[in-house]
């Protein structure tokens, strides 16, 4: 009974505690890669888990800064005929020698993504450079988990075509933070790749594969509902949004949950394997000699029993789910130290040294105001004297 509450509660909640656009699913898929990863990994990977749970958006967070960064996220294989797969050339050269560089950029790259950030990845482990094995990491597991969503392979990207607008973020977002708590997360381990290059192509084209149901079910279910209960309204800085509602939301998911789900259980599997393969190709470097301490024995309790859990599918009934937990704020150093972590004052010196320059003099004082007489008429006639205060010139004090 308590664990059914726990549930219904956190069906009630997800919408609003969870992450921003996407985010959620794609930090669900980082965690649970670094579970899928060998013995000779996981130590490593575990210890930075919160970083690359963290980092796993950073690529969608650096879209507004990077005009480069948003192709790499999708492919809309339907430009290239009826048969785009049988067109395309996987290898880069080739494509780029067909297509030209500026068409597969405007198109979308994400399947040579993937293999241009696991090249970088090895590389990293190569050098020994722990820093850049996290974000690599980071990075890798977001284009890759990107591939497994149908929608990232088409023109009608979010229904736009169709008059389906907010699809995209129905499917690859609203779905899963709302029934997270149904999906099985317990993927399968990682393993090594013989060709990373034709295993994310299949996986770009399983998702192709999955269009015509996304669409057709969204038409499908769109039956039952009127304009008035299939879309909620939200204003915002004078903009009007238009969103599919939580009861469509949940039909919808009786239709396409399945796939959903389906697609989120075989992301991190493999993300870890292409983290596996980058590490291998490396050479195998020893990730424990990069730790600055090495796991205690808590730490690997504290691992063991994470594993454990999710073996047995039970991360979000155990609260071990952190997409599911608030988001902490950066910490980032202060450009001016507080106070308390400020070197202290020295002390003066009791003899001035025999070398001191002499202070400079006094400023002058500055004047008062100075006093003129005017003469005023009293009301019998008479002249009087009354003194009447002339202000001092203004003196310039440096903000002006």
């Amino acid at each position: 009974m308590k664990k059914q509450f726990f549930l219904l509660a956190l069906l009630l909640l997800c919408p609003f505690i969870s992450p921003g656009w996407g985010f959620f699913a794609h930090r669900t898929i980082n965690q649970i890669a670094v579970y899928a990863l060998p013995k000779a990994m996981q130590g490593f990977y575990y210890r930075h888990l919160p970083e690359i749970v963290r980092l796993a958006v950073a690529p969608d967070e650096r879209r507004d800064d990077d005009p480069s960064e948003a192709n790499k996220h999708f492919i809309d294989m339907d430009h290239y005929g009826e048969d785009p797969f049988g067109m395309m050339p996987k290898l880069w050269e080739k494509a780029t020698a067909k297509y030209s560089a500026d068409t597969l950029r405007k198109y979308g790259t994400v399947p040579w993504i993937v293999i241009d950030v696991k090249e970088k990845l090895t590389e990293a482990f190569r050098q020994r450079d722990s820093a850049a094995i996290v974000r690599l990491s980071a990075d890798l597991g977001h284009y890759v988990a990107d591939a497994y969503v149908p929608l990232h392979t088409t023109l009608n990207y979010d229904g736009q075509l169709t008059n389906q607008r907010g699809l995209h973020s129905l499917w690859e977002s609203k779905l899963p933070e709302r029934h997270i708590a149904e999906y099985k997360l317990d993927a399968e381990k990682g393993e090594y790749l013989k060709d990373p290059q034709r295993t994310i192509w299949q996986v770009v084209q399983e998702s192709y594969g999955f269009l015509g149901a996304t669409f057709d079910m969204e038409e499908k279910v769109s039956r039952t509902f009127t304009p008035e209960t299939k879309y909620v309204f939200s204003h915002k800085y004078g903009n009007t949004r238009r969103t599919y509602s939580d009861a469509f939301a949940d039909a919808y998911h009786k239709e396409v949950g399945g796939m959903v789900a389906f697609r989120l259980k075989l992301a991190p599997t493999l993300v870890a394997s292409m983290w596996l393969t980058a590490w291998q190709d490396a050479g195998k470097p020893d990730l424990d000699a990069l730790l600055a301490k090495k796991p205690t024995k808590e730490d690997k309790e504290k691992l063991d029993n994470e594993l454990k859990v999710w073996d047995k599918n039970e991360l979000v009934p155990q609260d071990m789910l952190l997409a599911l937990h608030p988001e902490k704020a950066v910490e980032r150093p202060d450009l001016i130290n507080s106070a308390k972590d400020m070197a202290p004052v020295p002390e003066e010196p009791e003899t001035a040294p025999t070398d001191a320059v002499a202070p400079p003099p006094p400023a002058p004082a500055q004047p008062g105001p100075e006093k003129v007489k005017v003469k005023t008429k009293t009301a019998a006639g008479t002249s009087k004297q009354k003194e009447k205060k002339k202000p001092a010139p203004k003196v310039n004090d440096g903000w002006n």
